[in-house]
């Protein structure tokens, strides 16, 4: 895994990389929530889709839940980025939506537009 800071605002993100998936479960993506928070200082991740296990994307699995709940619970932030246009079902791109208006979970098509989102 790899971690490049990237500064908005005056509020740091944590922009993610790595040669294969970094989220698979919700032990996973705490680890990258606390990589973030001891190498980059902040708790704001933004992370491509092809990074998080596409269980993620199929609500009923409640993957995406049980992350999620991690992240409200530790004070983490995400903005997941990629090409979501692939995705037929409703209660996602609901759920994406609703996201999307909220202050800590974010659906975004880009990484530029990914950290807009958690720095605004």
């Amino acid at each position: 895994m790899q971690i490049k800071v990237i500064e908005r605002n005056g509020v740091k993100c944590a922009a993610v990389t790595g040669p294969e998936k970094l989220i698979t479960d919700a032990q996973s993506a705490l680890d990258v929530l606390m990589s973030a928070k001891y190498e980059a200082g902040t708790k704001n991740i933004v992370i491509d889709k092809k990074l998080v296990a596409e269980d993620f994307f199929i609500l009923s699995t409640g993957l995406a839940g049980e992350i999620l709940q991690k992240y409200i619970n530790y004070g983490g932030r995400i903005a997941i980025y990629g090409d979501y246009s692939r995705y037929t079902s409703k209660p996602l791109k609901d759920f994406i939506y609703e996201s999307n208006k909220g202050k800590d979970v974010f659906f975004a098509s880009s990484e530029d537009e990914a950290v807009d989102m958690l720095t605004r």
